[in-house]
């Protein structure tokens, strides 16, 4: 079993050959609005994930996801082929949701800001509920009988 730091590494130089042999070698056109995002590698090299984004519809998305079905024997060997490990690993291929994921918080984010505004505009022309200064001053006639201690009473 190879250690996480050289599976890591691996992995970044399967991602740079993946992304470059999508680019020269296949030549199918439905592959032209992939990117490539991640790779990871299991930790005993055997097995790649490459993540990848489509820009594009639902039909891309699926005409992306056939094409690298149908091109995944030739990216394998390109990777056999620029890495120097004994066993090619085998490649899977993974719709990364970042996007999906980045533009679900945006709208979060821009929710949020519009109730912000909202608290605000009403916080703007509210009151307080009790006087507005609730803190007793040291005048005599705010004294009540309760707070005047011994020692203050017999000066």
């Amino acid at each position: 079993m190879a250690d996480p730091a050289r599976a890591a590494k691996l992995a970044q130089r399967i991602k740079v050959v993946v992304a470059e042999a999508l680019g020269r070698r296949v030549k199918d056109p439905r592959v032209e609005s992939i990117t490539v995002t991640d790779a990871r590698v299991t930790n005993d090299l055997r097995h790649a994930t490459i993540y990848y984004t489509v820009f594009g519809d639902e039909a891309a998305h699926s005409d992306a996801a056939k094409a690298l079905e149908k091109a995944k024997g030739v990216l394998r060997q390109e990777v056999g082929r620029n890495i120097t490990v004994r066993l090619t690993p085998t490649l899977e291929f993974v719709a990364d949701q970042i996007p999906v994921n980045a533009s679900n918080l945006e709208e979060l984010l821009r929710e949020a800001k519009r109730r912000d505004a909202e608290v605000a505009a009403l916080a703007a022309g509210a009151k307080h509920a009790g006087d507005a200064d609730p803190y007793k001053g040291d005048d005599p006639d705010d004294l009540d009988e309760d707070d005047v201690d011994d020692e203050d009473a017999a000066r």
